[in-house]
């Protein structure tokens, strides 16, 4: 039965994170297909931008889990320590977000 369920949940994470994908395609596909028929040039990401928003997010969650490590050094409950630690990195990494979107407002204004 357990093997079921740890089955059930692979194939629901698996499809979320499929689904997920496809909408961003399609959303981003649509988006470019409008601004052509509308005669206006479709946006040009660059490279550079996207490398620096990655880098903020990785250093964001390389952060928390810096500083997740002090929650294992105290005595805490098993469950309040998972918390805590999965609290603080993601925390953490949505301040490499705000960083990232921060930079490229930065790079709008130039």
């Amino acid at each position: 039965m357990e093997n079921i369920q740890d089955a059930l949940g692979a194939l629901f994470l698996i499809t979320g994170i499929v689904l997920i994908v496809f909408i961003i395609v399609r959303y981003t596909y649509l988006l470019k297909k409008t601004l052509i028929e509308k005669g206006l040039q479709p946006f040009q990401s660059s490279s550079r931008i996207q490398y620096v928003d990655i880098g903020c997010i990785l250093i964001g969650l390389g952060l928390g889990l810096i500083v997740s490590t002090i929650f294992t050094t105290m005595d805490l409950t098993e469950e309040t320590a998972d918390l805590l630690i999965w609290g603080t990195i993601l925390i953490f990494g949505a301040l490499g977000l705000f960083m990232a979107h921060w930079f490229r407002k930065k790079e709008g204004e130039r």
